[in-house]
């Protein structure tokens, strides 16, 4: 199990920060509110952002804390014994941070034109049921996310050079389809920063329960069914490179 540190935290913190300020910010631009709107959404932009900036943010950080910037992200690889609980906690409490700083910054910036779309906050559509459906949504999408990084990162068989890749585009392709939906967040620190600084919750438990069942479900599919038998690497601190990317 790697040891983490100063380097790894301030990553996960300065990641999501960009993550979720990116993030905020196309919403703002590309999600269109009220009757008077004057084009319609367009989550195919969001998607591709999402996409490309993970990439990007994986690229960046990856080396340095294996670029989780995703709270669910952490869980899993605590519950397959990559990270201690006490990196996992601090990394948690770096990526909520980054994601509030994210939020702050848009709204900062695009004051009146974010106001509408709290900037950028997660909201369950009404073309749902209600919250449960939200948190199925949600539930889903992390599960797809954190398996593919599980499996790009950590399977003994896996082609690594392509995990940023993998990652992003998985990313965006599940904000494509759950965007119009739950507003597409697949992650706490994503939605907990905009929704603090927005003021708008969406219903709270759906983004929270549903990114805690995604993410185990995940974690048990990669332990019982990609590496059954599998154990967490026992070398020292000394021998292991950098973790590879995880994000989201």
């Amino acid at each position: 199990m790697q040891e983490r540190g100063l380097a790894a935290y301030l990553a996960e913190l300065i990641g999501t920060f960009l993550l979720v300020f990116f993030i905020t910010t196309v919403v703002v631009l590309f999600v269109s509110t009220g009757e008077q709107a004057q084009f319609g959404s367009d989550f195919a932009v969001i998607g591709l952002v999402h996409a490309f900036l993970l990439f990007g943010l994986i690229v960046m950080f990856g080396v340095a804390s294996g670029g989780h910037f995703n709270p669910a992200v952490t869980l899993a690889a605590w519950v397959i014994k990559r990270i201690s609980s006490l990196d996992a906690l601090i990394y948690m409490l770096a990526q909520l941070s980054g994601g509030v700083l994210g939020a702050l910054l848009c709204k900062g910036l695009l004051l009146d034109e974010g106001r509408a779309t709290h900037y950028g906050a997660a909201q369950v559509s009404g073309l749902l049921g209600g919250n449960t459906q939200g948190a199925i949504i949600e539930a889903i999408g992390v599960f797809c996310l954190v398996l593919v990084i599980l499996a790009a990162v950590y399977s003994k068989k896996s082609l690594k050079d392509w995990a940023p890749l993998a990652i992003g585009t998985t990313l965006g392709f599940i904000v494509m389809v759950g965007g119009p939906l739950d507003g597409g967040s697949f992650n706490p620190a994503r939605w907990f920063g905009p929704a603090l600084v927005g003021n708008e919750w969406g219903g709270v438990w759906p983004y929270i329960v549903g990114p805690i069942v995604g993410s185990l479900l995940a974690a048990a599919v990669f332990r019982f069914v990609l590496e059954p038998g599998g154990k967490a690497p026992t070398e020292s601190p000394e021998r292991v490179k950098p973790a590879s990317p995880a994000a989201s």
